[in-house]
């Protein structure tokens, strides 16, 4: 077989972007997963431990307003300095440092023999996990192929509902289990962080980032080692393994012509220069997502990510609450949540296929109008199966639109803007989910259940308006300026 010379011109965003999917992505993908699930598991276990301690300490609501609050609070400075130190540092730096300080934090949990204490770790438990997830979903974009990166990325958010199904099933068994339930919950949740963080730290650096900080050599061994795995044998198990589990596998693209040896002839080629940064330090980052190129996106973003938020977290970190409080036994109502916990695969699924047949913005904005009216039903449900049905309703379409949601998010921004775009939308967010626990339970006082569920419907439409600010990248390379 004659071998072609590798094209001088072609660059190292092109050849990521021509990639099969490899065991390579897999493992980066099944790393950064685990980290995922861990801030899932982390923000649903505390929706089944504020439940335990209101009947064990006997805690007041406002009080157990302030225990979810604190963490958010946390996330919404961790996602805004992540995104900046991700961009300043790499994105696998971040990566092991907030896992490191969620392990420790998480796992002192457990002792606490007080509120205030308890507090603070909380809140050094968000700063971990906020920086965690727009870091993530910014670091599997940059290695994903342009043909399914939103697709992967959408899959890659699919490890939330693995995480907070765990912690439904923490919940339903253990925290009830005794009076030291949930300290065991918090032990528990620590243990897959020490995991996680060796897993990451076996994972390569952004290549994009690294061209853009001037270490081509690095960053071309990197796209060297994913040719390399290309022109053998494709993952094929861990490929539609992991599609299968969106419903919808990669589509397969030729290896590099020439098989091995022409992989590593071409990644051993010079690559074309890498675009010239729009920003090189943090305050030049910030400034750039408001320049005029961008300002369009940044605005709607962050209307959707804050909208998303409030909804989101006002509804499920009050649902095992809101059932307790409706008569159910602690057991029963976390019995419930677990189930409708359950609708979140599927609805990943369904989401992962739409975003690469549909496009980003009509798959996000259908699935947050899915979650507004389902909102409306949970909230006038009066029935167990109602409940229920209404529940995993909106489990499907909530958690499918936050799958596309980190799918366009770091899209609309160029690699040197990316981490700081996409941590400062996630912090937008999380400025809502501080607010939501606290007034969620104001407002079911005063205005009842129904029209509390409304306020979300009120909200998930806004942000479904918004969606159409974005841009649409699907199937295009990376902005790599």
């Amino acid at each position: 077989m004659s071998e072609t010379p590798a094209s001088p011109e072609r660059s190292l965003s092109q050849r990521l972007d021509a990639l099969p999917f490899t065991k390579k992505h897999a493992k980066l993908l099944t790393g950064s997963g685990l980290g995922w699930a861990l801030d899932a598991m982390d923000v649903g276990l505390i929706s089944f431990i504020i439940a335990a301690l209101t009947q064990h300490w006997g805690i007041t609501t406002g009080e157990a307003g302030l225990i979810a609050s604190i963490g958010f609070l946390g996330m919404a400075i961790g996602a805004s300095l992540g995104g900046l130190l991700a961009d300043r540092f790499g994105r696998r730096q971040v990566f092991a440092l907030t896992l490191l300080i969620y392990g420790l934090a998480t796992g002192a949990s457990a002792l606490v023999g007080g509120i205030a204490a308890l507090l603070v770790l909380r809140f050094l438990v968000g700063l971990g996990l906020g920086a965690e997830l727009p870091v993530a979903s910014t670091y599997v974009s940059e290695f994903a192929p342009a043909r399914i990166r939103g697709r992967l990325i959408v899959i890659l958010e699919a490890f939330w509902a693995v995480g907070w199904t765990a912690a439904a099933v923490i919940g339903y068994f253990v925290v009830p289990a005794s009076e030291d339930g949930w300290r065991w919950a918090f032990a528990l949740g620590a243990i897959p962080a020490v995991y996680a963080l060796v897993v990451r730290w076996g994972l390569p650096e952004s290549p994009r980032w690294l061209a853009g900080r001037g270490r081509v050599a690095e960053a071309e061994r990197i796209v060297a080692e994913f040719e390399a795995a290309a022109a053998g044998p494709v993952a094929d198990g861990a490929a539609s393994g992991v599609g299968a589990g969106a419903g919808v596998a990669p589509g397969p693209v030729a290896a590099p012509a020439g098989g091995a040896d022409q992989a590593v002839a071409s990644a051993a080629a010079p690559a074309a220069p890498a675009a010239a940064p729009i920003a090189a330090s943090a305050g030049g980052r910030l400034a750039g997502l408001w320049a005029r190129e961008f300002r369009g996106r940044t605005l709607s973003i962050w209307v959707v990510w804050f909208c998303v938020n409030f909804a989101y977290y006002g509804a499920f970190i009050w649902i095992p609450s809101i059932l307790v409080d409706a008569g159910f036994s602690l057991v029963r109502s976390f019995g419930f949540t677990l189930i409708i916990t359950l609708a979140q695969l599927p609805g990943y699924a369904v989401a992962a296929w739409l975003i690469e047949k549909w496009g980003r913005r009509p798959t996000l904005s259908v699935f947050l109008v899915g979650s507004a009216a389902s909102a409306v039903v949970f909230g006038t449900a009066d029935t167990e199966t109602a409940i229920v049905a209404a529940g995993m309703a909106l489990s499907f379409f909530n958690l499918g639109a936050w799958g596309a949601l980190y799918a366009v998010t770091p899209e609309i921004y160029p690699t040197s803007l990316r981490g700081t775009g996409a941590g400062w939308a996630a912090g937008v967010g999380r400025i809502a989910s501080i607010v939501a626990p606290l007034l969620v339970p104001v407002m079911l006082v005063g205005i009842g259940t129904a029209f509390t569920f409304a306020v979300f419907a009120a909200f998930f439409v806004i942000a479904a308006a918004a969606t159409w600010g974005l841009v649409d990248r699907r199937g295009q390379a990376l902005d790599d300026r």
